[in-house]
């Protein structure tokens, strides 16, 4: 009987991930706030020329998993006294985006007032995210910047291009929230705005869309393909096919 429900389970989740497959959102065609604070350009660069790389429908079972935690987050501090803005006056997400649209960045939401006692400062941007249980400890044990620094330059980001849409943005700290997925505790912290950070951002987003256009290969970030990133890396097998000197073709 075991055996059967296995096999019935199987076939379930095959339908489930057609679905799934079948709605997903269509490849992304500029470099994202999000992603712009991984370490290896390269891989960047190859988002940009064709997209984040294969998503499987386990993948978008994440993504789909992580809006939800965020849905409930949203109304917990809605209900809690938070006026938190998650979409502007044309009923979007709140975002920015530059180079022609080319580097755009969309914003889990807007921090307009709270409860006095709590001394916070605003407007501010709040930023969602779900994690595990190794992964949230290890933020509420070093904090953003040093545990998820990726994040960290997805706030500076924000904080840095929002400012001319939302004057005063940049100048109070951004409220970083993370739920543990798997014991349902909150983890909050003030990001003040890392300007250095921001910069060195927008730079790298610059060169490597200077690159693109030139038809140029970014350097790997590592000499041989069992580095521990590029392992991990969605585009490991192209990458690692590519003459390291070769050009593009777009």
């Amino acid at each position: 009987m075991l055996e059967i429900n296995q096999q019935k389970s199987t076939l379930i989740n095959a339908h489930i991930d057609k679905y799934l497959m079948s709605i997903r959102q269509p490849k992304r065609s500029y470099l994202g706030a999000s992603r712009l604070g991984a370490e290896c350009s390269r891989a960047l660069q190859y988002e940009f020329l064709e997209g984040c790389g294969e998503i499987n429908a386990r993948t978008l079972r994440i993504f789909a998993i992580g809006h939800l935690f965020e849905a409930l987050i949203i109304d917990w501090m809605k209900n809690s006294g938070f006026e938190l803005a998650t979409e502007d006056e044309r009923g979007k997400q709140f975002g920015f985006e530059v180079a022609e649209g080319k580097i755009k960045g969309h914003i889990d939401g807007i921090i307009k007032d709270a409860p006095k006692k709590l001394g916070l400062s605003y407007p501010a941007i709040w930023e969602c995210k779900s994690l595990n249980n190794k992964s949230w400890n290890d933020t509420v044990k070093r904090g953003v910047a040093i545990s998820k620094p990726i994040y960290a330059a997805q706030i500076a980001l924000y904080q840095a291009y929002m400012e001319s849409s939302i004057p005063g943005i940049s100048q109070n700290p951004a409220l970083f929230t993370a739920i543990n997925k798997d014991t349902a505790e909150l983890y909050h912290e003030l990001i003040p705005f890392d300007m250095e950070r921001a910069q060195r951002m927008s730079d790298k987003a610059v060169n490597i869309l200077r690159a693109c256009d030139a038809g140029e290969l970014l350097p790997r970030i590592a000499a041989n393909p069992q580095y521990h990133i590029c392992k991990l890396c969605s585009w490991r097998n192209k990458c690692w096919e590519e003459s390291y000197d070769s050009t593009m073709q777009r």
